[in-house]
């Protein structure tokens, strides 16, 4: 595995940089592996690294249907943040913000974490309770949160209205210092590179069209395009394609598949420094390291496999961040994109084994996917390895929307993602 430094950095460069190894070989399928994982986002890449890493399973193949990354990995709008309401859910994406600010180091891959901090403006009496209720839980989990006057709000984002007037009036907002924001699609690199020299098969343009079990119901291995994969235990992360996934092993799942469209701005200097969300009109804004403000919204109203959605979403969306922030109204849009997120009934994820033995899941993020990567596949890597769960994903469970121990993070969800 090439090691980056400032000396191969030079090097490379004083010779084109036509001299650089590949990250990570084109593998093609082995008739059998111990663990497969169907999925190569950064949730099944991280996976497949920390099995490697910290189990010692190498035998180990991620397998796609397209190219890596491709999925909501590459779709997000790269939001980092763990200030969620609920014990558990603290927990877990505390567990990923950890991870994440020594992710660079541990990978040895430039994933530009950001520590820029989140602000989620409160526009409603309503919300200022609300968010006061956030701070006071994530402090009693050890989450930093604390509560920002509305002008100590637009002290430390400048370009922020808080005018009285305004449409939608800002009263207050919840700064959490500590989240911010990373590059995604290097995460996916970062992982897929480690993961690969450590004997990880990264298998791509190759769709996974069943899983299949044996007499005794238990896992026996994929059915793929390059033909039949045998493997011991089989663990899903395909994001909004879970349920089609899963169903081919005869498991459903509590699951809808909603588009969640975002959108760039052409490029300007830096004029953004933090994240800006706002539940109460589904938007939030940041801007990325080329400059652009990254816009993003809420989830489509209509289920969907497709990575398009609903112009309606967008225009609300837009509208919403130029009252918010005037100085803006004359940025053209450069492009716009879609991903598909997978919902849950109370927006937490699934996190753990299945009924079928071998078979486990990560599914269920909807708009938080990305900012739990490196703590949900480290947690999901403990439970396929150990064949039960980590601490931290012991409640995220199947069987809690049975049992009736839901983890109902609707209101904390928010939208970024």
């Amino acid at each position: 595995m090439t090691h980056f430094s400032a000396f191969s950095l030079l090097k490379n460069a004083l010779s084109a940089n036509e001299n650089w190894r590949p990250q990570w070989p084109a593998a093609e399928p082995k008739a059998e592996y111990d663990v497969v994982i169907v999925g190569a986002g950064g949730h099944g890449l991280g996976c497949a690294y920390y099995l490697a890493k910290e189990h010692g399973i190498t035998k180990v193949a991620v397998i796609d249907k397209g190219w890596l990354g491709g999925g909501n990995t590459g779709r997000n709008t790269t939001i980092i943040r763990s200030n969620y309401l609920y014990d558990e859910s603290a927990r877990l994406y505390d567990h990923a913000v950890d991870l994440w600010e020594g992710l660079a180091q541990e990978l040895n891959y430039n994933i530009m974490y950001s520590r820029r901090g989140v602000l989620m403006l409160a526009h409603t009496v309503h919300d200022v309770q609300s968010f006061q209720r956030h701070i006071h839980a994530n402090r009693l989990n050890g989450v930093d949160n604390r509560w920002l006057t509305a002008a100590e709000a637009k002290a430390y984002c400048p370009p922020l209205n808080i005018s009285p007037t305004a449409r939608y009036p800002v009263m207050g907002a919840a700064l959490q210092e500590r989240a911010g924001t990373a590059r995604h699609d290097a995460v996916a690199w970062g992982y897929a590179r480690a993961a690969s020299a450590r004997g990880v098969d990264i298998i791509q343009n190759c769709p996974v069209t069943a899983i299949r079990r044996g007499p005794d119901g238990a896992v026996v291995g994929v059915d793929t395009a390059k033909g039949f994969i045998k493997a011991k235990k089989v663990a899903v992360s395909a994001a909004g394609n879970t349920s089609v996934v899963m169903g081919t092993a005869d498991v459903r799942l509590p699951l809808e598949s909603y588009p969640l469209q975002a959108l760039v701005s052409e490029p300007v200097k830096p004029c953004f420094p933090c994240v800006v969300m706002s539940n109460t009109v589904h938007a939030y804004i940041s801007q990325s390291n080329k400059g652009e403000l990254v816009i993003g919204s809420g989830t489509d109203q209509y289920t969907s496999y497709s990575q398009r959605g609903g112009l309606a979403l967008i225009e609300h969306t837009v509208a919403a961040i130029v009252e918010m922030f005037p100085v803006f109204s004359r940025m053209r849009m450069l492009r716009m994109w879609g991903g598909i997120v997978d919902v849950t009934p109370d927006r937490s994820a699934i996190l753990g084994k299945t009924p079928v033995k071998g078979l486990y899941v990560n599914c269920g993020w909807g708009t938080g996917g990305f900012k739990a990567t490196p703590g949900a596949a480290h947690v999901l890597a403990h439970t396929v390895a150990r064949d039960e769960p980590h601490p931290i994903n012991a409640p995220f469970t199947l069987e809690r929307f049975t049992t009736g121990r839901l983890i109902d993070e609707a209101a904390a969800a928010a939208v970024a993602h």
